[in-house]
């Protein structure tokens, strides 16, 4: 597959050198996780695309080398999921993430970074990715990881996984400011189970539920918590007290 850059469209994968609407829209009808990459060096687009266009079930419908790019082209193409890096010319990827979550909710962010700053990471979180890897991870934790999004799974890698619970163990993301969001029982136990890690197929054998029936309550907790992933969630609740330390103490990423 080929890549042709598109007035107003950015980067878009082409079948042929002329760009056809119709053979474009054609392939975004796909039962496959369709993932815009937003990365501003080209070796590493071109990495990450190999990777990910290996696997059945996965699809690059476009890449951007700005933040700008990133917004537009997920509104123009509504990808699934947009994979991130924070430090691009024009609009960094925080601010770029904070945008694509306005105007595209369903659109999940994970970001892939070369850094683990707290100052990135906690940022970016805040504005509303769904997970954070490091761009040392293996290419096969890549491909899970946009997969796990997809299932409204956490995705941190272990090193930020570790800063995240050491600033909500010591409070400093926690605050009592805001109205606790009312959560059925059930809903706070998915709740608690997923803070762990756990899938939701482990979920559901835990809490003696079917696997439907955990997405159903997973799908409520974000709608009541006005987040789109479990890493918003979970800091979410932290924040307004419907989770302790204790009940993430076994997340491991």
């Amino acid at each position: 597959m080929t890549y042709k850059e598109i007035s107003g469209k950015g980067l878009i994968p082409v079948l042929n050198e002329e760009y056809n609407e119709e053979e474009t829209a054609e392939m975004l009808k796909t039962g496959k996780i369709k993932v815009l990459l937003a990365e501003d060096h080209a070796m590493v687009r071109e990495g990450t695309r190999r990777i990910l266009e290996g696997e059945q079930d996965i699809e690059v419908i476009g890449e951007v080398a700005d933040g700008q790019e990133a917004i537009r082209l997920t509104e123009a193409l509504h990808p699934d999921v947009v994979l991130m890096d924070i430090a691009m010319p024009v609009i960094n990827g925080v601010k770029a993430t904070q945008e694509i979550k306005a105007i595209a909710p369903s659109t999940a962010v994970l970001i892939l970074s070369a850094y683990d700053d707290d100052a990135y990471l906690f940022a970016v979180l805040e504005a509303g990715a769904a997970g954070y890897l490091l761009k040392n991870c293996k290419a096969n934790e890549l491909v899970e990881a946009v997969r796990a999004i997809m299932r409204g799974e956490s995705v941190l890698h272990p090193v930020v996984a570790s800063k995240v619970l050491k600033r909500l163990f010591t409070g400093q993301g926690s605050t009592q400011d805001h109205p606790e969001p009312l959560l059925t029982k059930r809903e706070i136990e998915v709740l608690k189970v997923a803070a762990r890690g756990l899938s939701n197929k482990d979920i559901a054998k835990t809490l003696r539920l079917s696997a439907r029936t955990v997405q159903a309550h997973l799908g409520n907790i974000f709608n009541k918590l006005n987040v789109s992933s479990r890493t918003e969630a979970v800091i979410s609740a932290m924040r307004v007290g419907i989770l302790s330390t204790e009940d993430i103490q076994n997340v491991t990423g």
